[in-house]
This record gives structure tokens, sequence and C-alpha cells, in this order.
């Protein structure tokens, strides 16, 4: 997709340029373009611009996957009770400071089954602006913390905010992990009624779609009430990325 995007925006920027007869407004008109292409690129995991993520499971079953990011919380052992009861194992993108905050909760989600990812150590909201040395800091820490507290570790790895470039990129290969991404977004963080977020996520909903969801609100757990029901109703299973990462090294 990458490659895709830079051969058809230098077409493009070729055609325009002779056209226009190579002014420098059209010159700074190309610069802005290019720039909107490599943001876009950003902030949308989908597009593998920067680093290729899983996005989704290639299968001819009804089968989906339920990742939750930003625990453990208060909010986790709801949900954990609830996956629980439906027999359903997902993957929990944990945040370092969070498992300090909530050890026994991350505990419990281990020994119940579920995959555990690193979701860096802080969850910085300046993550697109940190130089290479300080994601690896990052995503170190959340290690050290997973195995403190868990004794685990994994090589499953996703994004703060889906945000990608070069720093993150290189990160992520110094420290071989798995960049796990989603084609189903909730956006229960941003959206107010869980409804919405409901039609969201069934509407968009694929045989081997990866469902981004976060266990830290009672309101994506009602969503997640729903949601189990819609999967059982609609005869969905569902799998982790561990599994499907382990099903594909044996191949």
């Amino acid at each position: 997709m990458k490659h895709y995007l830079f051969i058809l925006f230098y077409v493009f920027c070729n055609v325009f340029i002779y056209a226009f007869q190579g002014s420098f407004w059209v010159y700074l008109l190309c610069f802005l373009m290019f720039s909107a292409v490599v943001a876009w690129g950003s902030f949308d995991i989908q597009l593998k611009y920067f680093l290729n993520s899983i996005t989704h499971k290639r299968t001819r079953i009804k089968e989906v996957a339920l990742t939750f990011d930003d625990g453990p919380t208060e909010f986790t052992p709801k949900f954990l009770d609830l996956l629980k009861e439906n027999h359903i194992k997902a993957t929990f993108f944990c945040i370092g400071e969070q498992i300090e905050k909530y050890p026994e909760t991350f505990q419990r989600i281990i020994a119940e089954g579920h995959s555990v990812g690193n979701h860096t150590f802080s969850h910085s909201n300046n993550t697109g602006f940190l130089s290479t040395s300080k994601m690896i800091d990052e995503i170190e820490k959340c290690d050290e913390v997973m195995l403190k507290f868990g004794n685990i570790r994994t090589d499953l790895y996703r994004l703060p905010f889906g945000v990608t470039n070069p720093n993150i990129a290189k990160a992520i290969q110094k420290t071989q992990k798995k960049s796990i991404g989603w084609n189903v977004r909730s956006l229960d963080t941003v959206i107010d009624d869980k409804n919405k977020i409901y039609n969201r996520i069934t509407k968009n909903l694929n045989k081997g779609s990866i469902i981004l969801l976060h266990d830290t609100s009672e309101k994506t757990y009602n969503v997640l009430v729903e949601l189990l029901l819609f999967l059982e109703r609609e005869k969905y299973s569902t799998f982790t990325m561990d599994s499907m990462i382990n099903s594909k090294n044996n191949d």
C-alpha cells in the first residue's frame, strides 16, 4: 500500500507540474499534498505506510478477534466476568503503568487464558514525537513490568493511538515485536452513545475482523454485552492474536 501511494502521488505530481509548467505555487501545492499523504499514512494503521501491521485474519469461517486496549483498569474485572461467562478468550493490550496499579487483574487476565500484548509503559500523548530510543524504552519497560507481575513475555505490540512513523517502526523492529492493528475501530473512547458504538462495530464486521475496544468504561462494557449476543446470534466464533500467529507459524 505504501509503494502504491508513492507511485500514484509521483505520477500525479509529474503530470501536474508538467501541465502547469512547474511554477513555485505548483511545487508548493505538491509538497502540501505529499505532507497530507504522509499524515494520512501515519494515522491510518490499515494503510501499512511505515509499518506492516496485522489488521485482520485471512479466514473463510465466521470468526473475529476481540481486543481491548489501555488496561487493566477498575472496569477490567467486569469484562473478564462477562468473557468467562460466555467462554470467550480475548486479547488485552496492557499499559505498564496500569499493570503496576492493578497487578492482580493482570494476573487474572493471564490465568483465565486470554492473550496479552505490550501497549507501552506510559501510553504517552507524545508517542508520535518520541525518538527511536525513547520508544524502545517504552516498550522494554512494559515488557519488564509484564515479566515482573505476570511472569510472561509477549511479542504482541499495539501502537498507542495507532500512530506510526519511522522512529516507531525502527523501535518495533529492534524489540522484535509484531504490530497488531485492527480493521474495526469502535471509537468507544470518543463516541458517548453506546448504541452508535455497537452499530459502528456490527455494520463493519467481516470474517477475520480484529475489533478494537477499550476495557476502560462501563459504557464499553455495556456495548460488549450486546456485541456478544450479536456474535452468538450470527454464529461468529472468536480467536486471540496468539492463536492466530501460532497457527501461521505452524502452517
